[in-house]
């Protein structure tokens, strides 16, 4: 049939020796690991209002708000730790001007202190904004304790450890372990340097980058299982091929599809970064780079994995049984 593609970003048949640098990216790998590892151990993550507790408060100045404004002033009040986020209205509200969500953290651990040190909190800054913009009317106002924060964070941890515990079962299931561990140290991959990462630029940490690292993990593992699932065929198709030259055509078969999925997925979330706001900034930003390491660990973790777990396969080659394919 006839290709009447209009673009075509690739040839139709690509011979990109991936394999062979298998060395060269798994140091760089490990190396970005160490540092994320470091990076979290030293600066740690900036942690939201959802993991540390504190009050949050939406408020109505009437006009397009002043981040900076508002920033400054808590600041100037001792609060240099809370957020502020710009929050578009509902459409069917008639509002044609953004609200703005203010966050101030937690003062005191104690239960008891922990509450009167708020409400003092939340005056004076009630007080400094009204000094500084004028008069606001406050439309929501949620308070997150410190109990409340904590199982938050040790929930968020046991969401991530779980999705990967389900990702080997399934793996495992569908393949064999060799591919079950192999997608596992891809997404253990993805998710630390998206961990380093935030780390590194000290964007707020909250339960929206949980929710972004899971559809990370999701979006990887759907590209990893493509280039498996090729793998596999191509291990029944190809009984007396080495694994390296299976791994490296399988990895070519599959790389325009990887690249159109990649490619067309960065150019939603970028535009989503770009358009969406202060609220939706820290998500849009996760995923991209979940999608740049996700594609990165399907190429150059999860397939190199399987040499590393001596995957074996049964076939006939001249006449005998092959119980290894030999690296």
């Amino acid at each position: 049939m006839k290709d009447i593609s209009l673009i075509r970003l690739l040839p139709e048949t690509t011979k990109v020796p991936f394999i062979e640098a298998r060395k060269i990216a798994a140091v760089l790998s490990v190396l970005a690991m160490i540092a994320s590892v470091f990076l979290f151990a030293t600066k740690g993550l900036n942690y939201g209002i959802d993991f540390t507790g504190g009050t949050v408060i939406e408020i109505d100045t009437g006009s397009d708000p002043e981040p900076d404004v508002i920033r400054e002033t808590l600041t100037r009040l001792g609060y240099g730790g809370g957020t502020v986020q710009n929050i578009a209205p509902p459409l069917d509200s008639g509002v044609d001007h953004d609200y703005v969500r203010v966050g101030i953290p937690l003062q005191e651990e104690t239960e008891e202190g922990g509450a009167m040190a708020q409400q003092e909190a939340l005056r004076k800054v009630v007080e400094g904004l009204t000094e500084s913009i004028g008069e606001f009317n406050i439309r929501n106002q949620d308070v997150v304790g410190s109990k409340v924060s904590g199982e938050l964070r040790q929930k968020g941890i046991i969401a991530v450890l779980a999705a990967l515990t389900l990702v080997l079962i399934y793996i495992w299931f569908r393949f064999e372990w060799q591919f079950g561990a192999g997608a596992v140290a891809a997404l253990f991959h993805d998710v630390l340097l998206t961990i380093g990462v935030f780390s590194l630029t000290q964007i707020e940490f909250n339960l929206s980058i949980i929710a972004a690292i899971l559809t990370i993990v999701g979006y990887s593992l759907n590209d990893t299982v493509i280039v498996y699932d090729r793998i596999r065929e191509n291990l029944r198709k190809y009984k007396s091929t080495l694994l390296p030259d299976i791994l490296n055509l399988s990895v070519n078969d599959t790389l325009s599809r990887t690249i159109m999925t990649s490619m067309t997925t960065l150019l939603a979330l970028v535009a989503l970064y770009v358009l969406g706001g202060d609220g939706l900034r820290g998500f849009s930003f996760a995923m991209i780079w979940g999608v740049i390491v996700g594609t990165y660990s399907s190429i150059f973790v999860a397939s190199p994995m399987l040499m590393l777990l001596k995957l074996k396969r049964g076939g006939k080659i001249s006449g005998e049984v092959s119980t290894e394919v030999k690296a």
